[in-house]
């Protein structure tokens, strides 16, 4: 996997290199800003086209250090649909995830490229970190469980309706996990597992002949919240 890493720390920055690298991958570039950032993945599509397999960004990067590592991920996957990002935070900010995540946001469509919001702290859970990349750059989608419980606390439309452990087996798949993973985290079967998954999507009102329903899900509990949080 060939990845670009943004940041403007330098420990941090060289610490997620050294934990991909680690685990065999290729970091083929690092910047300390959201302005380079752009540049960079312009510039490497422009000479080659061809883009990263992953970008790894932080939220706050100069020039402004507010949230120009998060503008500058929603700029790129508007360019590059198919760019598989994941965005790291230092704090629970639902607000900056309904915007990576908002389905009139470029880069959500169907098929579109991966996508990730985590909490800083998760690099230090060293495996799940890197299955959650693994996961980002297979074009998924991974949302930090504080996040998740933050946003589906004040949830609207169907996810009101979801019993508890439909709501743990909803942060789970937020979390990037797969059936048989989930099944294993809540000691349950797999068929319990896809009653539940099929329970939320009946809640959610997603249809069997729906695209990415389980992208949908994730996605119905981070917008059904907007301007709530």
């Amino acid at each position: 996997m060939k990845i670009v890493i943004a940041d403007d720390s330098a420990l941090l920055r060289e610490g997620v290199a050294g934990l991909v690298e680690k685990r065999g991958h290729e970091v083929i570039s690092k910047v300390d800003s959201a302005n380079g950032l752009v540049a960079d993945i312009d510039d490497r599509f422009d000479d080659t086209g061809e883009l990263p397999d992953l970008v790894i960004t932080d939220v706050r990067m100069p020039p402004k250090m507010t949230d120009d590592g998060l503008r500058a991920a929603v700029e790129l996957r508007d360019r590059y649909p198919n760019l598989n990002v994941m965005v790291l935070s230092q704090y629970v900010a639902p607000a900056y995830a309904r915007e990576l995540f908002s389905p009139t946001a470029p880069g959500t469509a169907a098929g579109a490229g991966g996508t990730g919001y985590l909490l800083k702290d998760r690099v230090g859970q060293v495996i799940d970190f890197l299955g959650s990349l693994d996961v980002v750059a297979g074009g998924g989608v991974v949302i930090d469980p504080d996040v998740a419980t933050a946003l589906m606390q004040s949830g609207k439309s169907g996810l009101a309706s979801l019993t508890a452990r439909e709501r743990e087996v909803l942060e789970l798949m937020a979390r990037g996990k797969s059936n048989k993973q989930i099944a294993e985290d809540l000691f349950l079967s797999g068929a319990a597992v896809a009653k539940h998954v099929s329970n939320i999507f009946m809640k959610l009102h997603l249809e069997p002949g729906e695209e990415n329903r389980r992208v949908r899900a994730i996605l119905e509990f981070l917008t059904a919240t907007s301007g709530q949080i």
